[in-house]
């Protein structure tokens, strides 16, 4: 499939379009919340001290943080960034470190961590990235409500076993179909974690018949999406450098039949018209009282500035367009990385 790949590719603005909905702000905590960050992450010793500095520094994480949670406190927004470090370290550990394309490895990787959740006030584990989540875990507990907690293990659990698939995937160089690449993408993209940490940013106290309603279900799931495509566009250039097919543009060309360019417009109009979607179920949400009206207002004011933040990070972020001027994203015109440039 490389062979056929052109030179450059063109990417339209995709915070343009996430932005007729999700509003773009910026959190006052940055550099202190970092500093705290940093010096946990630090401890961790989870890599020599060249990986570590260019895993943090590339990853520009504390200006994600910032971008995705405006409203947290200094103490919350940490404990966002810690989730950061803890969930892209795990997840780079299975796209391209020492477990790509090793199932069996996630699989012991994702058995620890399990054993966590099993026994969360015992011993801290050896296993860094278990003991990352250990911290995690901890840190929320301090102020989640107890339906936030639940929501969250939940979707650990969910987030960690597709983590276990898509190395499988890898493994068996499995090409999905879009259908089947979307349903597992929404898994892997960690976007139900992100709602349960966006409600304990915030300290909201939201009842589960609101995560119960059919309008707020399809909602996540149309958020998630609005995280996911630009993700896979943004960083379809650095998997593709990497030997890594399992991206959406991939599945797109291979069951369409046409080349990068068409298949990169193809989800840039999916991409628009789920923004269409979302705003659709918007205008249908129900009513749940008063006080919880008040509380959903404020998470999806939340989770649409997470949308955003996201979605113009993967752009800031040197993790995705290095050495490429970003400055104006309106048709950008990137270069097609050469293999192993990461």
């Amino acid at each position: 499939m490389l062979d056929s790949l052109p030179s450059q590719f063109c990417l339209q603005d995709l915070s343009a379009i996430t932005g007729r909905v999700c509003e773009l702000r910026v959190s006052p905590h940055q550099a202190e919340a970092d500093r705290e960050a940093r010096i946990w992450f630090n401890s961790i010793k989870l890599y020599d001290d060249r990986k570590r500095s260019k895993f943090v520094n590339y990853g520009k994480f504390d200006l994600f943080a910032a971008l995705s949670f405006p409203d947290a406190d200094l103490k919350h927004l940490t404990t966002c960034l810690i989730f950061f470090f803890w969930a892209f370290a795990t997840d780079d550990l299975s796209d391209e470190g020492d477990l790509q394309s090793k199932p069996e490895g996630v699989q012991a990787g994702h058995d620890i961590s399990i054993s966590v959740l099993a026994d969360p006030d015992g011993p801290r584990p050896e296993y860094p990235y278990a003991a990352m989540l250990y911290d995690l875990l901890s840190r929320l507990r301090e102020t989640s409500t107890p339906g936030a907690y639940k929501r969250f293990i939940r979707a650990f659990e969910g987030w960690s076993s597709s983590q276990v698939t898509q190395s499988r995937n890898r493994s068996q160089d499995r090409m999905l179909s879009v259908e089947e690449f979307i349903h597992m993408r929404r898994a892997t993209i960690g976007g139900a974690m992100v709602e349960a940490v966006i409600e304990y940013s915030l300290d909201l106290d939201l009842p589960d018949e609101v995560f119960e309603n059919p309008i707020i279900q399809a909602m996540s799931v149309a958020t998630n999406d609005l995280m996911t495509w630009p993700n896979d566009l943004c960083s379809f250039n650095k998997e593709q450098s990497d030997g890594d097919y399992q991206n959406l543009v991939f599945c797109i060309m291979h069951e369409r039949n046409i080349g990068l360019q068409g298949a990169i417009d193809v989800l840039t109009e999916m991409l628009a018209q789920r923004v269409d979607e979302y705003i659709e179920l918007k205008s249908k949400l129900p009513s749940f009282g008063p006080e919880a009206d008040k509380e959903l207002a404020r998470y999806l004011h939340a989770l649409e500035n997470f949308v955003q933040g996201t979605v113009l990070w993967y752009y800031l972020s040197p993790r995705y367009f290095r050495g490429v001027d970003v400055t104006n994203r309106e048709n950008l015109v990137v270069p097609l990385f050469e293999p192993g440039v990461f």
